[in-house]
């Protein structure tokens, strides 16, 4: 039976099995068409194995056997909705894998007899009180039923008949409902429903659930427009709607940003009702999700009012004869076919969506493939391999979008000149396109436009004002073998677009840009943008990407002085990212009134010494920077390849960096401390609390190849959220933390490598700070650090000269740190969660977990040494990788001898 809660229950028991490292497990959807090559291929893809250019499946099942029998673990394959039974031996499944698992969801008891599982658990609804809890749980435990309104919504729960996908349904369409009218009517029409008969009770369930949508058409096309995608498929919401705006079920609003909104909150009720879940992809965008029954109960209603064709997954084009003359919307994402032939002439004249992307065999289309496609709205070609876009694609005047993303083999488009309904234009990735389109300026409807340079260094002048209706104008350059190649525009023509909301591109200097902000309409705010000024041929450069969560940013490359002083930047108020490369000229006064900044990158601008130089702070007044609120919303700091600076931060303003989470410094060879000290003149301003600097979200500290860094902060630096701190070549450095910083409460990893000087990893007490100390005071606590890795500090003498508590740490790695005789002295105690202990190449070292000092002595005395399992009891792996000398194997032995018992 469907809905019963089969997914669920193996979702569940997946995400346990991902919580044991000894375990892998794989999951695989299966769908009533899968086939055996696609399990193989989805198999394959889970273990890490490549099978695309593999057509033997004798050689294929070899292949994955092969993989699965080099794996060391046990592996548990979990395959959900399985409509077909299969010889395990074809997915590479051995009888000789012993302690691995097949673990198969399916509604027919027949195929659990045909695959011979061992054991087979039939689910049951579930019983009456477990119905009413779960029922009420997604109702909301907030809502306080009448006693009326309570027996009624008992009796709609009975009528669910404990199928729990029925119950999360019904409770998200009667979510809010508390009139016992409308509860009455949803029980009579649930008691009339004309879907008993059907195989599946839940479908009644389902069917009222989208009935209950009667009163908003759009909301049921949207739903319905869900069905196109494969079976198990997060539908990523941007990509769903955008298109339905270009199908007009989202229908046009002042903005594009306002129908995006409007797109939103239509996915969002359908997720209220739980007609489809939430979800996210691999890089976290939000998605949307439908379950297999629902999606089996909307192809049904669609075969009815609006017939569609859905292929997924499936091995070729469709015959000829299924291209039904009243179908309405095409399906063929991820089939497999390498062309479209002449024979394929579909009169087909209602069909307004045709989504033949993700066909990345797909080289060739017939030009008469189109043209008995009058009435098409949406053509989506995007990641295939098709080299010339049919000539007949130039007759389809009703084409309101035209998708042709990553077609990376795509030579030839023909004129658009007719397609005067076209609103989306998405010609991003066609990388081998040599000549922007003809007909592209006769486009007046057009809304959206992403493109490349079509082998071009200069987007064609004179288009951009005739397409006076752009919202969202994305301009990319190329990556090619490593070099990136920008496209430039004119300022003066991006500005006289009116409408626009989202820009990405690219002027080729200070005075395109300047044009741009002086051409634009003043009261205009972009949405978003990203906007580089300067930008030249440059290896290993990133291709700027547009689309949509795309902040304001802005980037300034190859910028300098004029001969009158410095050049004049004018930055957008509202910029969010700024990214500085190679520029020499003096940004820090212009940078004042930009109070939305959330992350700041510095590249190779040498003549620069600080993030604001002395003379703009001398010049502001220091009373008015926290009022200013400048780097009040900062995040992220980054700073790399600039010779000339010496101090990042001037402590003036560390009062402002109330949010700064990341710092990350390298290769800056005058870099001298981090944050700098306090001025005489600047302890007035700053208050009575002057000697205390806080930056209390810094979660991350980077610090890499700084040879002149002598310290991170002058001052005593307090920052409670620290949790990762790494320093690497930092020659000159021979304290990392100073005593002073002793409330890092939340600091998890230090990794500190190669830094010649360095001593000790957290410094002890001053002489003048030991007297005024308790000796509870006087112990440095980190109770959430889990790893400490050393490497190349040939000074290094001890990780705390002071009594150090950090009862969470798990590893210790120490390589190459040749001063130290002691890894963990006895005053770093209760190490109660050390798990691995690592030491390699560190000549003189004597001992692992030291013994108590002479002032230490208690009741244990020498014998200490030989007693840590008192120490770290929970220690599984020591590794001890010394040179071959007979001394130096005696000193390895005494140390495991020593060692506490470990597996």
């Amino acid at each position: 039976m469907g809905g019963v809660g089969k997914t669920t229950l193996v979702t569940h028991l997946y995400n346990q099995l991902l919580e044991r490292p000894e375990t892998r497990v794989y999951w695989i959807t299966a769908s009533q068409d899968t086939s055996m090559n696609r399990l193989q291929t989805s198999l394959a893809k889970r273990i890490g194995l490549d099978l695309s250019n593999e057509d033997d499946e004798v050689h294929r099942v070899v292949a994955l056997k092969k993989e699965l029998m080099k794996k060391q673990h046990k592996w548990v394959l979990i395959l959900d909705d399985l409509w077909e039974a299969f010889d395990q031996q074809k997915l590479g499944i051995s009888d000789q894998a012993k302690g691995c698992k097949l673990i198969f969801t399916t509604r027919s008891e027949k195929i659990c007899q045909q695959m011979r599982t061992q054991h087979a658990i039939k689910l049951q609804p579930i019983l009456e009180v477990e119905a009413w809890t779960l029922f009420i749980e997604r109702l909301g435990h907030d809502i306080a039923l009448s006693p009326e309104v309570k027996r009624i919504a008992m009796d709609v729960v009975r009528e669910c008949s404990g199928l729990p996908l029925g119950i999360i349904t019904m409770a998200g369409c009667m979510r809010g409902v508390d009139d016992p009218h409308e509860w009455r009517n949803t029980l009579e029409k649930l008691k009339e429903s004309k879907f008993r008969d059907m195989e599946d009770e839940v479908f009644r369930l389902l069917r009222f659930s989208y009935d209950r949508l009667d009163n908003d058409s759009a909301l049921q096309q949207c739903l319905l427009y869900c069905a196109l995608f494969p079976e198990d498929y997060n539908i990523e919401r941007e990509e769903l709607i955008g298109y339905l705006i270009d199908e007009g079920i989202v229908e046009e609003r002042r903005s594009r940003q306002a129908a995006f909104d409007e797109g939103h909150t239509m996915l969002n009720k359908l997720e209220n009702v739980c007609l489809l879940e939430a979800a996210l992809n691999y890089g976290s965008r939000r998605c949307v999700k439908m379950h297999d029954l629902i999606r089996d109960m909307v192809h049904q209603i669609l075969q009815l009012n609006s017939p569609v064709m859905v292929r997924e997954y499936s091995d070729g084009l469709p015959v000829v004869d299924m291209w039904k003359e009243n179908l309405v919307r095409v399906s063929l994402k991820r089939c497999h076919f390498q062309e479209i032939p002449s024979s394929h002439s579909p009169r087909c004249p209602n069909l307004s969506t045709l989504l033949l992307c993700d066909n990345t065999g797909l080289q060739f289309i017939a030009d008469s493939f189109f043209t008995q496609l009058h009435g098409l709205k949406v053509l989506d070609l995007s990641c295939t391999d098709i080299i010339e876009l049919p000539d007949s694609v130039s007759e389809l005047v009703s084409l309101t979008a035209l998708l042709l993303k990553e077609c990376n083999k795509l030579r030839h488009v023909p004129s658009l000149e007719k397609l005067r309904a076209l609103k989306r234009l998405d010609l991003c990735g066609t990388t081998a396109l040599e000549k922007m389109p003809q007909g592209i300026e006769c486009l007046s409807s057009l809304r959206y436009l992403r493109m490349n340079g079509c082998g071009e260094k200069e987007f064609a002048c004179g288009v951009l004002p005739k397409l006076s209706h752009l919202q969202v104008f994305i301009l990319e350059g190329k990556s090619i073998a490593g070099t990136y190649a920008p496209v430039t525009v004119k300022g003066k023509e991006v500005g006289c677009l009116r409408e626009l909301e989202h820009l990405v591109c690219h002027f080729e200097g200070h005075s395109d840009f300047m044009e741009y902000l002086t051409s634009r309409n003043k009261t205009q705010s972009l949405s978003s943008y990203c906007i580089a000024v300067g930008i030249q041929n440059v290896v290993g450069y990133s291709v700027m990407k547009g689309g949509y969560g795309i902040s304001k940013a802005l980037w300034l490359c190859n910028l300098c002085n004029n001969g009158d002083g410095d050049l004049q930047v004018m930055f957008p108020y509202d910029i969010q990212q700024l990214f500085i490369s190679k520029c020499s000229c003096e940004v820090s006064s212009l940078i004042e009134h930009s109070i939305e900044l959330e992350v700041i990158h510095i590249v190779d601008c040498n003549s620069l010494e600080s993030l604001v130089s002395s003379s703009w702070l001398w010049s502001a007044p220091l009373t008015s920077l926290s009022y200013n609120g400048i780097f009040s919303v900062l995040k992220e700091l980054k700073c790399y390849r600039c010779r000339g600076m010496k101090k990042l931060l001037p402590p003036i303003l560390l009062p402002n960096l109330v949010n700064l989470e990341r710092i990350k410094v390298e290769e800056c060879e005058k870099m001298e401390e981090i944050i700098g000290g306090i001025r005489s003149d600047e302890e007035g301003v700053m208050g009575e609390e002057s000697s205390e600097l806080k930056l209390p979200r810094l979660t991350k500290l980077n610090l890499i190849n700084l040879p002149e860094l002598k310290s991170i902060c002058g001052a005593k630096l307090i920052c409670n959220s620290l949790e990762n701190i790494v320093a690497d070549d930092c020659n000159n450095m021979e304290i990392l933390v100073p005593y002073s910083w002793r409330c890092l409460v939340n600091l998890k990893t230090i990794e500190v490598s190669f830094c010649k000087k360095m001593k000790e990893i957290i410094g002890g007490p001053r002489s003048d700070e030991e007297g005024s100390m308790s000796e509870e005071s006087s112990q440095l606590k980190l109770p959430k650090l889990r790893s400490l890795k050393l490497c190349g500090l040939p000074k290094l003498k001890s990780i705390c000269s002071a009594k150090l508590i950090c009862d969470s740490l798990e590893n210790i790695e120490a390589v190459e740190c040749n001063s130290m005789e002691i890894l963990v002295p006895y005053s770093l105690s209760c190490l109660v969660n050390l798990k691995r202990i690592e030491v390699s190449y560190c000549g003189k070292m004597k001992e692992i977990i030291g013994g108590t000092r002479s002032n230490e002595e208690g009741p244990m005395g020498e014998e200490s040494i030989c007693r840590a399992k008192e120490i770290c009891d929970s220690l599984e792996e020591i590794t001890v990788k010394r040179s071959c000398h007979s001394e130096k194997e005696r000193a390895t032995t005494s140390m495991f001898a020593k060692a506490p018992p470990c597996r």
